[in-house]
């Protein structure tokens, strides 16, 4: 059990087309000293990329990792990959924390999204 509240886990919003996604997938070595840290900084980081819409992640049992960034267009997703700290995270990355990754980047042309809306219980008649 934990202390902390629990945050209702949400994906990022379906922007109105067109815009970019990088899809990151990871399997990870044992050797994860430092990579915590890094992640962590690396989302502070992207945040302040002008055209950042949002970030996804998952992991399954099986230890494949899936980062999905969103980005406005091509322009903000090169001024991520050109980050200086960014480039330092990904080569500590390929020497350390990774044993393999994918990286796949798209043009997305049709987006939607579904919430249900939360009702109201109403109390069992009997």
């Amino acid at each position: 059990m934990s202390d902390q509240p629990e945050v209702p886990v949400t994906p990022v919003e379906a922007y109105e087309p067109p815009y970019y996604v990088a899809v990151f997938t990871t399997v990870r070595t044992d050797d994860q000293s430092g990579y915590g840290e890094t992640s962590a900084r690396m989302e502070d980081l992207v945040k302040d990329v002008p055209g950042f819409l949002g970030m996804d992640h998952a992991q399954t049992p099986g230890g494949l990792g899936i980062t999905v960034g969103y980005f406005r267009d091509a322009d903000a997703l090169t001024q991520w990959r050109n980050n200086a700290e960014h480039r330092a995270a990904q080569e500590r990355g390929r020497a350390d924390w990774y044993r393999s990754y994918t990286l796949h980047v798209a043009k997305v042309e049709r987006s939607h999204g579904f919430v249900r809306e939360r009702t109201p219980r109403s109390p069992a008649v009997g």
